[in-house]
């Protein structure tokens, strides 16, 4: 991890840490590098940023924009992007704690990641949301 040219924008949350470092590591990297394969379009976040959510939640999270061609929301909007592990215990107070220390923002995404590097984006709504008919 700490050859990849990624390393050096995530080294102080990664050492700081250290048992959300891998899940952050491949979030960031797939957010920042990652492409629709069978489009073979971009899917480059803008203005992607690392952000210390600190404590009670004890890692770090990412913020940025869509690529304006896939945006299905606001082209614009800020989305937040929380790393996590599938191995993890995740409770509602910890997203809970989430929310909070992202000043309540209408959803977050929980990118949860696999032992082989795969990652699973699922969005967290606050509070009860009517589902899109």
């Amino acid at each position: 991890m700490e050859t990849h040219p990624s390393y050096p924008q995530l080294s102080l949350l990664v050492s700081k840490y250290p048992s959300t470092a891998g899940s952050l590591f491949q979030t960031y990297n797939d957010l920042l590098l990652g492409k629709f394969y069978n489009a073979v379009k971009s899917q480059q976040w803008r203005d992607l940023q690392i952000v210390d959510l600190g404590e009670p939640c004890n890692r770090a999270s990412l913020q940025g924009r869509r690529p304006a061609h896939i945006a299905v929301e606001d082209v614009d909007a800020l989305l937040h992007v929380v790393p996590c592990f599938m191995s993890e215990t995740i409770s509602l107070s910890w997203i809970s704690d989430v929310f909070k220390a992202l000043s309540n923002p209408e959803s977050i995404y929980l990118a949860i990641a696999t032992e082989d590097s795969s990652i699973v984006y699922y969005k967290l709504s606050s509070g009860i949301v009517k589902p899109v008919v």
